[in-house]
C-alpha cells in the first residue's frame, strides 16, 4: 500500500520537474482541488490548473522552495515560497487528504503579489 507520504513525495517531485503526466497520476476523476482562484474537480480541471502553474514557472528565473512537510495518517500539510518573473509567492500552503494511494482532496491558499 502506498502512504501518504510516499505520493506526497512522488507529487512534489512530479511538480518540481513540471511533468504533467506524472502529477496527474497523483489524482482521479473524483479528486476536488480547492482554491482561492475557484475550485477544480476531476482530471480535466485539475489537469487545466496544474498546465497553467507549470507554464509560469517553467520561466527562466522562477524559483520553489518547501518550508514544511507534516504528514499524519491520511493527511499531508506543506509550505513553500516560490518566484516567478511574473509573482512573487510568499507564503503558501497546500493541505491534502490522500485516500486509497492517490490525492482525494486538496486546498490551497497563498499570499502571492504581482510583480509590477
Amino acid at each position: 500500500m502506498t502512504t501518504t507520504e510516499d505520493v506526497l513525495d512522488h507529487h512534489l517531485d512530479a511538480f518540481t520537474t513540471q511533468d504533467l503526466d506524472a502529477t496527474l497520476d497523483d489524482y482521479t476523476d473524483d479528486s476536488v482541488i480547492i482554491t482561492n482562484m475557484g475550485t477544480f474537480r476531476g482530471l480535466d480541471e485539475i489537469e487545466d490548473l496544474f498546465a497553467g502553474l507549470f507554464e509560469e514557472f517553467a520561466q527562466e528565473g522562477s524559483r520553489i522552495e518547501l518550508d514544511q512537510k507534516t504528514v499524519e495518517g491520511e493527511y499531508a500539510y506543506i509550505v513553500w515560497n516560490g518566484e516567478t518573473p511574473d509573482n512573487d509567492y510568499e507564503f503558501c500552503t497546500d493541505t491534502f487528504v490522500v485516500r486509497d494511494g492517490t490525492i482525494h482532496r486538496q486546498t490551497f491558499a497563498g499570499r502571492i503579489e504581482p510583480k509590477a
